[in-house]
């Protein structure tokens, strides 16, 4: 892909500190991503919470604010340095949500930054498990039953039909946050208002379980052009319902 001539100052949005889910690998892409960005002559201005990583070593960045990864510091951060670009693939959970708060709120708009890595709909696509889930159908790939819920109620009459035990998936969440598995109502309960609670955008999906099944992972890499490179293949040792992190 060409060099973007039109581009001149990217703004950078960090993971901020490390937790489960979202640990140095982000630290390590986006210190390779600002060497990579310097090196074609771009001007980098990086935004992190947190101050020991590598990333915000003084000589990865033209600009680095240590600063609190929310949408008004963002906002003020955009105004002041006026970028052309706003790259947040780097930032994990919390860059994408945060490109989404800032697009939806019309910052990107009124100071004229263009989403780069990755387009709102396709961040929305995937993070959103209804658009997710949709998506998957329209390509014929088979899912566990589910249904979308937006209420406690729903995730009741959902779980009436996909049956228990059940898996309670927030929209827009870090490393599953919020998620939880169902075995009767009284746990349902709990477990819907839990993850309606946790999600940005207050809504789950409850999906029927496939704990049990043995658990296999294709990683693939692809892009506009349609080229596709698949990355690792895995087989787990632990089945469905022990988290790959501790697999």
């Amino acid at each position: 892909m060409p060099k973007r001539t039109d581009l001149e100052k990217i703004l950078l949005i960090g993971s901020g500190p490390i937790v489960i889910g979202q640990a140095c690998e982000f630290d390590y892409s986006g210190t390779q991503a600002c060497k990579a960005l310097r090196e074609e002559g771009f001007e980098i201005v990086l935004v992190n919470s947190n101050p020991a990583t590598i990333m915000t070593d003084p000589e990865m960045a033209h600009r680095t604010y240590v600063e609190p990864l929310t949408p008004d510091v963002l906002a003020k951060i955009i105004e002041r340095e006026r970028p052309q670009a706003l790259l947040p693939t780097l930032g994990g959970q919390t860059g994408l949500n945060l490109a989404v708060a800032l697009a939806e709120d019309g910052t990107l708009e009124r100071f004229g930054v263009e989403l780069i890595g990755a387009k709102l709909h396709a961040i929305k696509k995937a993070e959103d498990r209804d658009l997710f889930k949709r998506a998957m159908e329209k390509i014929g790939l088979q899912l566990p039953r589910s249904g979308y819920a937006r209420s406690l109620e729903e995730a009741r009459q959902i779980v009436g039909r996909v049956g228990y035990p059940a898996i309670i998936r927030p929209s827009f969440t870090l490393g599953g946050t919020g998620g939880s598995i169902a075995y009767n109502p009284e746990e349902l309960d709990e477990a819907a208002r839990w993850g309606l609670q946790m999600s940005p955008v207050g809504t789950v999906l409850d999906e029927e379980s496939v704990i049990g099944w043995k658990e296999f992972e294709l990683e693939v890499m692809r892009d506009l052009a349609d080229n596709v490179v698949i990355i690792c293949s895995i087989e787990n040792v632990d089945p469905m319902g022990v988290h790959t992190g501790d697999s």
